[in-house]
């Protein structure tokens, strides 16, 4: 809690009401869609507190995430490359505490020289930390975090540590990139600035904010000595989404200027942002469908052992009465209990889920059948794949998005997209598991086999 009582209450009722009366201004938004990342300021509460939670109000209801990554630049601290904090397992709020990603952390540390952890950088920053009790508000448990703070503006140095995260850029964790805007012109100047570097966001191309920023300094702003200090962390965000996939809606601006507490001179901009998925042309799950789903499944196993044998199906949507692949997976205690998928098959996506609920409970060779004793233990994900797509190149294959389906000589093997996160692999490697471990036809056997690729949306209880 270094800053708390300073950037924002550090009583908890206080604090409590103030997030509350923030929110008040921005309903949940009903979209519906997946948030994959925000832009959110960090100054004092009082300042740019409304502005954040016009971001935060952004997150669905039914939202639920692995983990929250942090990021944002180092104010305190001068490094190269990234500090990931591996030294704390919570971090604290007069909220209560979170739990850090600590296995995650170290990960990224140990995958790639860009991250280190530097002490001195965590220990009185405040761009990471206000960030936290919006969480808290937001979400009835807080995914655990991974605390980031990026001390270089090199931009190889920057595209390493987006490399490094791209396994994680997917619908199950949610990036929150900490940043203000212009600092210290005057009022009308920073609206100008603020703009100019917003509309480039919009694009989601790197280049057009990296001319933002050039334009705003060749306009010699009196006063103005940076027109994102978090341009850092922004352009890393930009590197992950340009493989595309993503809309960007800004959802507030503001000054310091424009609060009670602050003059027209020498302010500070805050823009919020939300990045969504972009809604597939040919299919989508609503919250609702993804809900009905894990209901398929949990009911069909407990039918397994006596369940009620009435499953009312008679409502599903449209959607889940489309024809196409899913995998089921089954996690006992974190561990993988069963998983079992198809790429196709000529019936309704909901009857499919039952059908490998209960095939990855009991049909799974590499486990025994699961125990009624289990059953409470028992967690579900549904990986529901789109289409196949044949790719001649690995350039093609966009590693940590998309899974691999490799085929050769009536053998064949696949990893889903998430499995890039839970291993420490390069993208070859990730070829070589599937094709030795997974087809059975030998660590290279992937170089003179049909490869296809799939994305998935997966989601779990």
């Amino acid at each position: 809690m270094a800053v708390a009582g300073q950037f924002y209450p550090d009583d908890p009722q206080e604090l409590r009401t103030q997030l509350k009366e923030f929110f008040r201004a921005y309903p949940s938004d009903p979209d519906g869609r997946i948030v994959r990342a925000l832009i959110v300021p960090h100054a004092g509460y009082v300042f740019s507190g409304e502005v954040a939670a016009s971001a935060y109000a952004c997150l669905p209801a039914s939202a639920r995430y692995e983990r929250v990554f942090l990021i944002g630049p180092s104010h305190r601290a001068s490094f190269e490359g990234a500090s990931v904090d591996t030294g704390f397992n919570a971090c604290e709020t007069p909220l209560g505490r979170v739990r850090i990603d600590s296995a995650c952390a170290r990960n990224l540390v140990k995958q790639d020289s860009v991250f280190s952890y530097v002490p001195a950088a965590h220990l009185q920053e405040h761009c990471l930390e206000v960030q936290v009790p919006f969480l808290q508000e937001r979400f009835p448990e807080v995914p655990p975090l991974v605390p980031i703070l990026i001390g270089t503006q090199r931009i190889s140095a920057l595209r390493k540590i987006a490399e490094a995260l791209r396994p994680y850029w997917n619908e199950r964790n949610l990036f929150v990139i900490s940043s203000d805007f212009s600092h210290y012109p005057a009022y009308d100047a920073a609206c100008e600035a603020d703009k100019r570097v917003a509309d480039a966001i919009l694009t989601g191309n790197l280049d057009a904010f990296g001319s933002a920023l050039v334009e705003n300094d060749q306009a010699a702003y009196p006063g103005l000595q940076t027109s994102a200090c978090g341009q850092c962390a922004i352009a890393v965000l930009l590197m992950l989404m340009q493989e595309g996939g993503q809309d960007i809606e800004k959802t507030a601006y503001r000054n310091s200027g424009d609060s009670p507490y602050g003059g027209k001179s020498g302010v500070v901009g805050y823009n919020a942002f939300v990045i969504r998925d972009r809604v597939s042309e040919t299919f989508s799950l609503s919250p609702e469908d993804r809900q009905e789903l894990l209901r398929i499944a949990r009911q069909t196993l407990e039918q397994s052992f006596g369940g009620p044998r009435n499953m009312d199906t008679t409502s599903v949507s449209d959607a889940l009465k489309t024809p196409c692949g899913a995998f089921v997976t089954l996690r006992r205690n974190g561990n993988l209990r069963g998983c079992i998928g198809t790429f196709g098959e000529d019936i309704p996506l909901y009857r499919l889920v039952g059908r490998m609920a209960r095939s990855a409970a009991f049909d799974d060779p590499r486990f025994p059948p699961l125990q009624k004793s289990e059953l409470p233990e028992i967690e579900i994900e549904i990986s529901v794949l789109t289409p196949l797509r044949r790719i001649h190149s690995i350039d093609e294959f966009h590693y940590g998005r998309e899974g691999i389906y490799i085929v050769k000589g009536g053998r064949s093997g696949t990893f889903l997209p998430q499995v890039a996160e839970e291993v420490n692999w390069t993208k070859e490697e990730f070829l070589g598991h599937c094709a030795r471990d997974k087809a059975g036809i030998g660590w290279e056997g992937w170089k003179d086999a049909e490869l296809y690729t799939y994305e998935a949306i997966v989601f779990g209880e």
